[in-house]
């Protein structure tokens, strides 16, 4: 048997809760020496917050999964399966697909330390927001385009009647 990574999804909110059902499972069972780890991928967030402030936060890379490195077989995808908060394993007609090895990279290779922070804030497309900070403060616009990864948007701002793409950093605005 060989060790691969599986996907398991959970009920949301409850995949901390599963970690740990199944880690008392495993050990019950006596299943150490065929399931070997549990992870569940997070990744540091800053969020923009009300007048600008800056958040680190821990947000899920997959909400609602969670991964497992186990040997495949009857007795231990019955016990994975059946743990409560489990609603089944990641794969086609109910048999569980192992993550290949660049998918698995892929996915931890957002929780990494040196990994880029993303961005996140509660700013939308077609939000009025008014300018608070650079060369434009004071005057009011309405959002275009959100770009989480860099953390900007793009406001358009009505200067001496026209309608102005302006590129902002998160921190520059806030919702009117």
């Amino acid at each position: 048997m060989t060790k691969k990574w599986y996907v398991l999804h959970t009920y949301s909110g409850f995949e901390k809760k599963v970690k740990d059902n199944l880690r008392h499972r495993i050990e019950a069972v006596g299943l150490d020496d065929r399931i070997f780890d549990i992870k569940i991928p997070t990744e540091e967030v800053i969020e923009i917050k009300e007048g600008g402030r800056r958040v680190i936060t821990d947000k899920k890379v997959i909400p609602g999964y969670v991964l497992i490195r186990m040997e495949l077989d009857d007795q231990t995808w019955g016990v994975v399966r059946n743990t409560p908060g489990v609603t089944g394993f990641v794969g086609a007609q109910g048999r569980p697909s192992p993550l290949s090895r660049d998918e698995y990279h892929k996915i931890m290779k957002r929780t990494s330390s040196d990994a880029p922070k993303r961005t996140s804030s509660n700013l939308q497309v077609g939000q009025s927001v008014k300018v608070v900070s650079g060369p434009l403060a004071e005057f009011d616009g309405t959002i275009a385009e959100v770009q989480p990864e860099a953390g900007k948007v793009k406001v358009m701002v009505s200067i001496f009647g026209r309608e102005t793409p302006v590129e902002l950093s998160y921190n520059q605005v806030a919702r009117l």
